[in-house]
């Protein structure tokens, strides 16, 4: 097929809050809406039908089945634009964009938007099987008699909420259990996840401070940073928090180097070249390819260490170095997931061995990591974090004037999601 250039023209999304906090009382759609009306705003959207729309949430209820449609009709967007709805656990909104840039790229679509949204604070509360069963048996019971047969069938047990776990379904491990095992698998040690977590705050914290955020932020329930930002941490505080997911001796993982649990959205407005100079959208970078890759986790190998595999095929396919690069996005499921991945790639046995390189990647400079502020600082509501990443990334290159940048994403299931942007 023929293809063309495709670009990001920005994005936008909800200041990331602790779940079960401030936005307790927004529902999912709501959350994904109000980004979309934002970007409408932002980029002047109203009454446009828009090529497609592609969101996506991991927490979710079966009565938001059409939920991108549905935020497309709460918006000013004319509403014969379509949406669909993906799920690539943490990796969904950086899916969503990939979606949308192939359609352009393809010349199916001209422009699109892409997203994804989270909240803790609105989770679908399930009930015992035997419970929904009795509920429609009840419900298909044509007399009072058959009615009053079936009530008597009810027994406590089937009233017991059956409440999500973000747990890996074949393993019964959380993520931070599973994260627990990669750094002690790779030697990684505290103090180096607690200054990787330090330095997310730091650059975030400043990033605010000089207005980076302020056009990337739109004010949402007289919020307007995220609530996960701690300015005033320090190593020392950082030191003294306990491990949250291996209680032993030998856990590291804490609240303070673990990215939270946080609600929120996020969304990116992607053009081509013909419709952008037509109607004046900016192009701040070009999106230039993408890859997703899984481990297979259940007999071995680290759950969140695919992104590894993921940036290897797309350099492998693009030409390019792990050094070829301004900027580096990779996001901080962990601190120490991040570490795993920084020492996997130095490692010559295991590019050798997972890689399948006569090499190893190497080394980055670490100066030019997250250098806005990385999901431990900023909060990870699940899909929205690949858009939260694409935008920011796409106006720093925008901002430095050329140059190259790669997003790695570890997500839930074994898999990963890499992809790499360039300044115009």
């Amino acid at each position: 097929m023929k293809t063309r250039p495709v670009y990001i023209a920005g994005g936008i999304r909800t200041p990331f809050m602790k779940s079960m906090m401030n936005y307790r009382d927004v529902t999912t759609q709501e959350l994904m809406t109000v980004t979309l009306q934002a970007l409408v705003n932002k980029f002047q959207l109203q009454g446009k039908i828009i090529g497609d729309v592609a969101l996506g949430a991991v927490i979710n209820s079966s009565s938001n089945w059409d939920l991108a449609r549905e935020c497309v009709l709460g918006t000013q967007l004319d509403p014969h634009t379509p949406a669909y709805n993906v799920q690539r656990a943490c990796g969904t909104s950086l899916e969503t964009t990939l979606q949308i840039a192939l359609k352009i790229s393809n010349y199916q679509i001209n422009i699109g938007i892409a997203g994804g949204v989270d909240t803790n604070s609105d989770l679908p509360i399930l009930f015992q099987p035997t419970f929904a069963k009795k509920l429609i048996r009840l419900r298909e019971a044509k007399t009072f008699a058959d009615k009053l047969k079936v009530i008597t069938l009810f027994r406590p047990s089937d009233f017991k909420p059956m409440l999500p776990a973000v747990v890996e379904p074949r393993t019964h491990l959380s993520m931070g259990q599973h994260c627990e095992q990669m750094v002690k698998e790779w030697k990684i040690s505290r103090v180096e996840q607690d200054a990787l977590a330090y330095a997310s705050h730091m650059n975030a914290a400043k990033a605010y401070d000089e207005g980076f955020y302020d056009d990337l932020v739109f004010e949402f329930l007289n919020l307007k940073r995220d609530g996960t930002l701690r300015k005033d941490t320090s190593l020392e505080k950082l030191a003294k928090l306990k491990p949250v997911f291996d209680l032993s001796e030998s856990g590291t993982l804490t609240a303070g180097n673990s990215s939270p649990l946080t609600d929120g959205s996020a969304a990116v407005f992607l053009v081509c070249e013909e419709v952008a100079k037509e109607f004046n959208y900016p192009m701040l970078a070009r999106f230039v390819d993408a890859q997703a890759a899984a481990v297979d986790f259940v007999h071995g190998e680290g759950l969140l260490m695919a992104p590894t595999i993921a940036v290897s095929e797309l350099l492998r396919r693009n030409n390019l170095s792990l050094q070829d690069f301004d900027f580096y996005e990779i996001h901080e499921a962990f601190a120490g997931q991040v570490l795993c991945t920084l020492k996997a790639w130095e490692s010559a046995d295991y590019c050798s061995r997972v890689l399948k390189r006569s090499s190893p990647l190497g080394s980055i400079d670490r100066s030019k990591m997250n250098i806005k502020g990385g999901s431990v600082a900023l909060g990870h509501p699940f899909a929205a974090t690949g858009a939260r990443i694409v935008g920011s990334l796409a106006k720093i290159l925008h901002q430095h004037g050329k140059g190259r940048g790669l997003i790695s994403i570890c997500t839930a299931g074994g898999m990963g999601v890499a992809a790499i942007l360039e300044a115009v």
